[in-house]
């Protein structure tokens, strides 16, 4: 390994040796763009991977608030104010008893790499709480969404950083949040959060933004592969949330068949192909396991999860698209998808295939689209809401569903242009990485050593 790099990375462990995602978040890039930094010596001059590596600001604080039962419980809530190179910080929120600062960094640098590639000025950060919302009423709901912005607006503005939404936080969350911003601020800064509800300043297909992009970058490299389409090919798809949802209604358009879906406790098989609209009335409309699907689709399958590997991953298919949550997707569950015969491996969630399953799959030429390019849809259209409510103006569905689909064949071109200029053909995680790291770093270069 180039010496400067292993040097970079030799410290970034061992000032972080607890927090394994967000190590290992920052080997799988700096490992990538090794042929860049072979080319410009110049930046350890100027400690400039050190300074990437390194989050401008962390923000801990106290969350308490009142139960149902009246009891006061108290949680912890961060946010990771990362890098505002080349924008305001911007990244969602995340509710989840599994948060901690080690998911957070790690989302927060992702983040980074992943807002340079959309071509907008957008900055990374990412924040959230191990708050965990299933089973709560709406007033608890409500009641902790209050505590949290109440500390949280101090460090928030349309021009400093704008949060979103990310698991367990959703519109209703969002508009909570927004609720006690404007009333403790007085004013109503649309801008400073996004993925609200369409009647107080949220825009149209935001909420299919990430699904719909992942499937359009899965397009694009099919295509660029020789694969055609994604015309008659059989996909599974991890989780249920916004992003598994309209990444499979995207899927159906383009004439794929999904035959599988999946939640935390397991995954339905349906070979007929899955029922979209009964999956959105269980996950959407009374947020239900996943398993009710089989009260109406009686011929379906409930594979239960009984350890990390998803038993998802164990259904023949020629694609699948990882959309639940980070380090989903095993070395084992990538050696039996391959062995099944699968094709191409799209990243809906942040980081969802561990490090050795991603090795895997680009070790048996499998196509892997990295979360960094495929996931920044959502990101990208959040960017759109936030012109929208500067401009005062909404666009219709179509309009932004049209910069969405352009925003994401610029961010394959880019991924594809990169890879290919040093050598590395297909590999778009390696592609991903270097194009978004050379904008990050003439960014740098340009502004000094701040």
């Amino acid at each position: 390994m180039n010496k400067y790099l292993k040097n970079v990375l030799s410290e970034v462990k061992k000032k972080n040796s607890a927090e394994k995602e967000y190590l290992q978040a920052v080997e799988e890039v700096l490992l990538s763009i090794e042929p860049v930094i072979d080319k410009h010596p110049e930046y350890e001059q100027i400690a400039l991977l050190e300074r990437m590596v390194e989050p401008e600001r962390i923000i801990t604080f106290r969350v308490p608030y009142v139960n149902d039962k009246g009891q006061v419980i108290v949680h912890r809530g961060y946010r990771v104010q990362f890098s505002s190179l080349i924008g305001p910080y911007k990244g969602g929120l995340r509710f989840h008893p599994t948060v901690n600062q080690s998911i957070m960094k790690f989302l927060a640098f992702e983040q980074i790499f992943k807002n340079a590639l959309t071509g907008l000025p957008i900055g990374g950060g990412k924040g959230g709480s191990d708050f965990d919302p299933k089973g709560k009423s709406d007033g608890e709901i409500m009641r902790f969404c209050q505590s949290f912005m109440t500390e949280l607006q101090r460090h928030i503005g349309q021009d400093i950083d704008v949060p979103a939404g990310d698991i367990g936080v959703g519109e209703r969350e969002i508009g909570y949040l927004f609720g006690q911003y404007k009333r403790i601020k007085d004013v109503y800064e649309g801008g400073v959060l996004t993925g609200k509800g369409l009647s107080y300043g949220g825009s149209l297909a935001r909420k299919e933004a990430t699904g719909f992009g992942l499937v359009y970058f899965m397009r694009e490299m099919l295509d660029n592969a020789g694969m055609q389409s994604l015309k008659g090919k059989t996909v599974t798809i991890s989780g249920a949330g916004n992003v598994a949802i309209y990444a499979c209604e995207k899927a159906l358009e383009y004439g794929a068949k999904v035959v599988a879906m999946s939640d935390s406790k397991g995954c339905i098989y349906d070979k007929k192909g899955i029922d979209l609209e009964l999956i959105k009335e269980i996950k959407e409309q009374h947020r239900g396991p996943i398993s009710e699907y089989l009260n109406i689709h009686k011929k379906a399958e409930f594979i239960e999860r009984k350890n990390e590997d998803s038993p998802i991953w164990e259904i023949k298919t020629d694609i699948a698209l990882p959309c639940a949550t980070q380090n989903e997707l095993t070395l084992n569950s990538a050696k039996k998808l391959v062995s099944n015969g699968i094709i191409a491996v799209g990243e809906g969630a942040n980081m969802p295939c561990t490090k050795e399953a991603t090795e895997y799959f680009l070790k048996n030429n499998i196509l892997v689209a990295p979360a960094k390019a495929s996931n920044a849809g959502g990101v990208a259209t959040s960017a759109i809401e936030m012109s929208q409510n500067s401009m005062r103006y909404y666009m219709p569905f179509e309009k932004v569903d049209n910069k969405l689909n352009n925003i994401m064949v610029n961010i394959f071109t880019s991924c594809k242009s990169a890879s290919e200029k040093y050598g590395l053909k297909n590999n778009y995680v390696a592609g991903a990485n270097i194009a978004s790291f050379t904008k990050l770093a003439k960014a740098m270069q340009a502004q000094g050593i701040v």
